[in-house]
């Protein structure tokens, strides 16, 4: 779009090459009005500096940065759903609950591109009416008439129209007042008025309350089509904007960045990812002003000039371990990036005019969704991403591990076969862990082993099958063991469940009593939390200690010692309460407690049982301890109804409201 008559533009000498190409690469940029306004005085100013100015390298950069910014490039999204699964299942095992959101932001979004525009016709003229129904209605518009102001308000009040044709002149409520009670109701919806005795005036009036466009009687079909075109185009681009903030959260090497390509890909998006790990500096997010020396813009618009597009997929890599220090806080800074209510005229530091992030879709990783801050955290969709199982560890190393690590080793021309059970010893035997990165690497190692025994060696590739006997010769050693199935059971000793930042895993309470000065100790690097837990479990027993068959005074010229191995690493959370009981009764009652049975749940002072988070997680890590039961609290059994059945297979799981119920599963006859 260009102005002209403007005092700035007749400024801009026409003599300067390096000017003139400028300013025809600002009116073509696609700016919006306002911004191309500034840009064009900008651009007036420069030419008015000497070349040999610092400022005119600074103004000139600018402007070069301005037209490089993609103002109206988009991709179309593709809004195939089968294309997109297709891809999804493609390029990842398993994570339905993810994959389905997907395809429900794709569904909504062709149902709104799909959907016939709704026309609402407001005429106190019946053969007005009937007219603009029957032209519309041809333009595959769904029309609805109403013959009055108070008709079509009611009518609004029902349904949400996405333009409106109101005559101007009507009994009792005008086209004025309905214009006035739309955009109080619903400022997107587009209003043009018609009248048969314009004025100046009125137009004006009507324009300034926020109608779209002002059409004098009698009307014609092609211009009436034309400005409802128009208008709708506007609406429909309102609509459509809105991106998706979407955050996964989840233990490391689940598939939250890979997942977030395959939605891009899926998309046909374009791709920016941001690591924002370690991030301390504001400036890293919003820029610097252009004033400073070396100013550069943030890493949001960079990305999103480098892609090209104002509508890719940006990944914000570990937003949960973001810093912060004396340069600002970057959480803070992005609060109005991922706001879709904000984001549509988002300002950085360096390019100092709205952008328009609105379209953008985001997606934020995180290992722990609770580190980020409150106020970010509650502008996006947490999707929580759980460890897989060993069966879906296996598959995915059939599929997609195996396959790629043949490929990388030089192993492609007569690749090795893996078998599902050296598959297995790998995961069971090998690694532990939530992800699957532990077990790329171990296969890493066996397919590198193979290919040095047959460039050294000239050992045969034909043929070759890795098994497990061939797994236990390459990897060495079994690095873990089923520690729960492997231990006797004994006194004050119980298996307990935790969730950590990188999955589930299991803990061992251990308890002894010692000639004391009534005392309770607590050792393994515990936090203040499970502190808490261990004195309130102690109470619990004291208070109670009649119904477990232990004497009164059994804390009178004693110390308790409760400690949890692994002391360098420090352990916290509320989840440890019920295990820590039910090692001290074991220890005061003297009855072992089964080993392979683990436990997990918080207490109250009065024995009551309160549901815990992970537990998918939590039975992840029984499974791969080798435990054959678990124990939850009552509340927590809606947790598990959702769970596939071969999480289910070889482990039991029972449900308790109280100590007691748990006591009699857990502890042995004395």
């Amino acid at each position: 779009m260009k102005f002209f008559g403007r005092s700035e533009e007749d400024n801009v000498c026409g003599s300067d090459p390096v000017i003139d190409d400028l300013k025809v690469k600002i009116e073509q940029s696609g700016m919006p009005v306002q911004s191309l306004q500034i840009a064009l005085k900008e651009l007036a100013m420069l030419a008015r500096v000497s070349p040999s100015n610092s400022e005119f390298t600074i103004t000139l950069n600018y402007l070069e940065y301005l037209v490089s910014l993609p103002w109206n490039k988009k991709t179309t999204d593709v809004l195939d759903l089968d294309h997109a699964e297709r891809i999804l299942n493609e390029n990842h095992y398993g994570l339905e609950n993810i994959k389905d959101r997907i395809l429900e932001y794709l569904a909504v979004k062709k149902l709104k591109i799909d959907r016939k525009p709704l026309i609402l016709v407001v005429d106190d003229e019946e053969i007005a009416r009937k007219t603009l129904a029957h032209i519309l209605s041809q333009e595959n518009y769904a029309v609805t008439t109403a013959a009055s102001g108070s008709e079509a308000l009611e009518k609004l009040s029902r349904t949400d129209f996405d333009v409106v044709l109101t005559d101007f002149r009507m009994d009792k409520i005008d086209g004025m007042e309905v214009l006035k009670k739309i955009k109080a109701k619903s400022p997107h919806t587009e209003v043009i008025m018609m009248t048969g005795h314009a004025t100046v005036d009125m137009a004006v009036e009507a324009m300034k309350t926020g109608a779209y466009h002002y059409i004098t009687k009698p009307l014609h079909a092609d211009d009436v089509k034309t400005i409802i075109r128009k208008a709708l185009d506007k609406r429909i681009c309102k609509q459509d904007a809105r991106g998706a903030v979407l955050c996964f959260s989840g233990p490391p090497g689940t598939g939250k960045t890979s997942l977030g390509r395959s939605i891009a890909l899926a998309l046909g998006r374009s791709l920016a990812r941001i690591s924002v790990g370690g991030i301390r500096d504001e400036a890293e997010i919003r820029g610097h002003r252009r004033t400073y020396s070396g100013a550069m813009p943030g890493r949001i618009i960079e990305e999103i000039r480098r892609a090209g597009v104002s509508n890719p997929l940006v990944i914000l890599d570990e937003l949960d371990k973001i810093g912060q220090d004396f340069k600002g806080d970057p959480s803070a800074a992005l609060l109005e990036v991922l706001d879709p209510e904000q984001n549509h005229h988002y300002t950085d530091h360096y390019v100092d005019l709205p952008f328009d992030l609105s379209s953008v879709i985001f997606i934020i990783t995180a290992n722990v969704a609770d580190n980020i801050i409150d106020a970010l955290r509650d502008r996006m969709e947490v999707i929580h991403f759980s460890g897989y199982t060993e069966n879906e560890k296996v598959r995915i190393s059939s599929r997609f591990l195996v396959p790629r690590q043949i490929m990388e080793n030089g192993l492609f021309s007569n690749p090795p076969v893996f078998t599902d059970a050296a598959l297995h010893k790998v995961v069971r035997e090998y690694t532990r862990e939530a992800g699957i990165r532990n077990l790329d690497r171990e296969l890493a190692v066996v397919c590198r082993k193979i290919a040095r025994d047959f460039v050294q060696h000239d050992k045969p590739l034909s043929d070759l099958v890795v098994d497990e006997s061939l797994i236990e010769k390459m990897l060495g050693p079994r690095n873990y063991y089923f520690e729960a199935a492997r231990e006797e059971d004994r006194i004050g000793i119980t298996t307990g469940l935790v969730w950590t930042d990188v999955g589930g895993d299991i803990i061992f309470i251990e308890a002894v009593m010692m000639k004391g000065k009534h005392e309770l100790i607590l050792t393994g690097s515990l936090g203040e939390v499970m502190r808490e837990s261990a004195h309130t479990a102690l109470s619990y027993i004291r208070s109670n200690a009649a119904a477990f068959g232990i004497p009164d005074d059994f804390f009178e010229d004693h110390d308790i010692h409760v400690h949890i191995p692994a002391g360098a690493i420090p352990k916290d959370g509320p989840s440890a309460g019920l295990a820590i009981a039910v090692s001290l009764v074991s220890l005061l009652t003297r009855r072992p407690a089964g080993r392979n049975v683990a436990l997990t749940g918080e207490l109250t002072l009065s024995g009551r049982l309160l549901p815990v988070g992970g537990i998918r997680e939590k039975l992840l890590a029984a499974k791969r301890a080798g435990a054959v039961a678990v124990i939850l609290p009552e509340k927590n059994r809606v947790d598990t109804d959702t769970l596939p059945a071969e999480m289910r297979e070889g482990l039991e799981i029972y449900f308790a409201d109280t100590v007691d119920e748990v006591i009699v599963r857990v502890l042995k006859k004395e």
